[in-house]
Order: structure tokens, then C-alpha cells, then sequence
């Protein structure tokens, strides 16, 4: 079994920055023509240039994961830039606003649930059964380690990654019998652009892990590579931390 994935597609969303440029760099470096998706083009096509500059073969499509018909629209355009197929799908792109409950707006709910829990539906809807009909295919859900605890603040958020990953389990069981793997990862405290605005709070949540420290994107894409990869093969339904220990203590 290898990390080959000469001849695959892969559609990473929220590919463009963190841990999801880094997964498609990755994947690309190990042959994947890689599909990004993202709402800013320029840094979009930043990350597609890079690729590409290394020697890899990337495309960029701008969609709006708040918006069904996006989410779909960028399914059809990931298959048609993939030649008819894609064979891994990355659900890496959400968002992560912290509040306490009673300072939640409505619009805020909407918008946490239908990028977090809605966009990876409908991704899945519309790319795993055809994945069904090839016999094979790989997704990897991102989840968070507050989808395993209560932290206070971390309600909307926690909640959202709690219902993904019971859908990585609920899909394991429809589409695994097809040949489609479904997983799903869970990164503790991690730098990327999105984390930054936390400061020292970052570094508070890593305190509490064996490791010690915060994690980098690279690390976390290291390990969503192999999950997706064929060297993963018997491993279907399941989280996996890649968290410094963070939930082992």
C-alpha cells in the first residue's frame, strides 16, 4: 500500500490557506490533479501557482459554501475538471466563530451550520455515489477537539463538528460497502491564518497536551494524506486526533 495518488482528483474545500493548502500541496506533490475551492481568488490562485511552479496540476474554483447551489455547482465543476471522476474529497473549509450561546445571533447559526454540517453534505450527496460506482473513493472530514467536549464559548462551533462526525459515520456505513472510505480528522491547537487572531490562547490549549506546543498545518496534512491514501485501506468510520495527545489527557 502507498501514498500514490497518480491519476486521482481530489477536491480540497478551503483549500486556498492552513491546513488546506497544505493538504493539497501534499496530495499534489504525490501526483493528484487538485481541485481548490475558496471564496478568495487571489490567494486561490496563489496556492494553485505554487503548485504548479513545483510540478504539480491544480486548478482553483471560487464557491460560496453558505450556498446550496454553490456547493453544488462546485461539485459539477470539480468533476468536470477532473476529467468525469473525483476520487478524494478533503471537507477541510469551515468556520469557527466563539461566543457564549446567549450572544449568538441567528445569522451567525445559519451560516456556522450550513458551512460546517450543510456544504459537506451536499458535497458528499453529489460526489460519493458516483465515487459508489467506480468502487472507490476516499472523504476525509475535518472535525475539532470540542466536538468531544464542552468549552465554554465553543457551543455553535463544537456542536456543528460534533454532527460531522456522525455523519462520517453514518456515510462510512452507506458508502463503505462500495468501496468508499469515510474519515474524518480532528487537529488540536494548530497555526494557520485562521488561528492567529487567538494569540497566546492558542498556545494555552496546547499546554493542556502531552506535546506541549502547537501544531503546525503541515503536521495535520500529513496525516490526512495517509487516510485518504490506499495505505489507509481498512480503516473506515473513524476520527483521528492529530492533536499532540490533547484528548488522550
Amino acid at each position: 500500500m502507498t501514498q500514490d495518488f497518480v491519476g486521482r482528483t481530489a477536491l480540497v474545500t478551503g483549500g486556498n490557506s492552513g491546513i488546506g493548502r497544505e493538504v493539497a500541496t501534499q496530495l499534489a506533490e504525490r501526483g493528484a490533479h487538485v481541485v481548490i475551492s475558496g471564496r478568495d481568488a487571489d490567494r486561490g490562485a496563489a496556492a494553485v501557482a505554487a503548485i504548479r511552479a513545483a510540478g504539480g496540476t491544480a486548478d482553483f474554483v471560487r464557491a460560496d459554501l453558505d450556498d446550496v447551489t454553490s456547493v453544488r455547482a462546485l461539485a459539477k465543476e470539480a468533476l468536470a475538471l477532473g476529467g468525469g471522476h473525483v476520487d478524494v474529497l478533503i471537507n477541510n473549509a469551515g468556520v469557527f466563530p466563539f461566543a457564549p450561546t446567549a450572544e449568538v445571533q441567528a445569522d451567525d447559526f445559519d451560516s456556522v451550520f450550513a458551512i460546517n454540517v450543510r456544504a459537506p453534505f451536499y458535497l458528499v450527496a453529489e460526489l460519493a455515489p458516483l465515487m459508489a460506482e467506480r468502487g472507490h473513493g476516499s472523504i476525509i472530514n475535518l472535525t475539532t477537539m470540542v466536538a468531544y467536549y464542552g468549552q465554554a464559548g465553543m457551543a455553535l462551533y463544537g456542536s456543528s463538528k460534533a454532527a460531522l462526525q456522525l455523519l462520517t459515520k453514518s456515510w462510512a456505513a452507506e458508502f463503505g460497502p462500495y468501496g468508499v472510505r469515510v474519515n474524518a480528522v480532528s487537529p488540536g491547537p494548530t497555526h494557520t491564518e485562521g488561528t492567529a487572531e487567538m494569540g497566546d490562547a492558542l498556545g494555552d490549549l496546547a499546554a493542556n497536551s502531552p506535546l506541549n506546543r502547537v501544531g503546525t498545518a503541515a503536521e495535520v496534512a500529513t496525516g490526512i494524506v495517509f487516510l485518504a491514501s490506499d495505505a489507509a485501506a481498512m480503516i473506515h468510520g473513524t476520527t483521528l486526533p492529530i492533536d499532540g495527545g490533547r484528548l488522550a489527557v
